[in-house]
């Protein structure tokens, strides 16, 4: 069974690496495009407010990459600057780009899910009365961990420095969905975001009777049945975590969500 892994093409890479590790025959077909955002000059006003916040977030490995390219030169992260994220692929890509370890908040490894209600209990318990937090993130998303910052007093600055698009597929891409719609029980598809589930349907895309997918979050399951997935089954957003969804497939009664 081949795997359709949709994130964006900037991460693809790395998971093709990890995956093919694992023995798992995957493709990539990226349904999130990102480009820069409205603001052109959110990333260098980021920076600009870093020092002496107590906490920058970042939503995504994308977040990460768009504001460390915005980085002034000679400007190094601050001693006393939390760096949170929710995504092990987040925080590979701060730690790469020398965010020290000790600064670093993020869910446990074994934690239910991966997202902002996992984080919080690592930053409840800071004193954040007065404090600055920066929140680096794309156009849209959720506000709940922006919300439980405000409730303790915080004071939240959001910049939006990337946008999330439906992406348009070359020749290449097109061919792969039409194969992979066509063949609906040789393929599994991966979705990390709902808004590649919505996209995958704004492409003109609709699950078959048979189609199969892995969801990397219980919020993502939901949309993609409610868009028509008819078998969705949840997976932490971790390489060998999908590997073993992939494999209980085809031979196995995996739980429906």
């Amino acid at each position: 069974m081949r795997l359709v892994l949709t994130r964006p093409r900037a991460q693809c890479a790395d998971w093709l690496l990890r995956l093919a590790a694992l023995e798992v025959d995957a493709v990539a077909l990226p349904l999130i495009g990102i480009e820069a955002g409205s603001d052109a000059q959110a990333g260098r006003r980021a920076w600009e407010r870093l020092p002496g916040a107590a906490l920058a977030m970042f939503v995504s490995p994308n977040a990460v990459e768009r504001f460390f390219a915005a980085r002034p030169a000679g400007q190094a992260w601050p001693a006393d600057t939390l760096a949170a994220t929710v995504g092990p692929g987040s925080a590979q890509a701060l730690l790469a780009a020398g965010v020290p370890a000790g600064l670093l908040r993020q869910p446990p490894a074994d934690a239910a899910s991966f997202d902002s209600e996992h984080l919080w209990p690592l930053l409840a318990d800071t004193d954040w009365q007065g404090r600055r937090a920066l929140m680096l993130r794309g156009e849209g998303g959720r506000d709940w961990l922006a919300e439980r910052l405000r409730e303790r007093g915080a004071l939240v600055e959001s910049f939006n420095i990337y946008r999330r698009r439906c992406p348009q597929l070359d020749a290449a891409e097109q061919g792969l969905l039409d194969q992979a719609l066509q063949a609906p029980r040789d393929h599994v598809w991966l979705f990390s975001s709902s808004e590649a589930v919505a996209n995958l349907q704004s492409l003109g895309a609709r699950p078959g009777a048979g189609s199969l997918a892995i969801a990397t979050h219980p919020r993502i399951a939901e949309t993609a049945r409610t868009l028509g997935w008819p078998h969705v089954v949840l997976a932490r957003p971790d390489a060998a975590a999908v590997a073993a969804a992939v494999r209980a497939l085809p031979g196995g009664a995996p739980t429906i969500v």
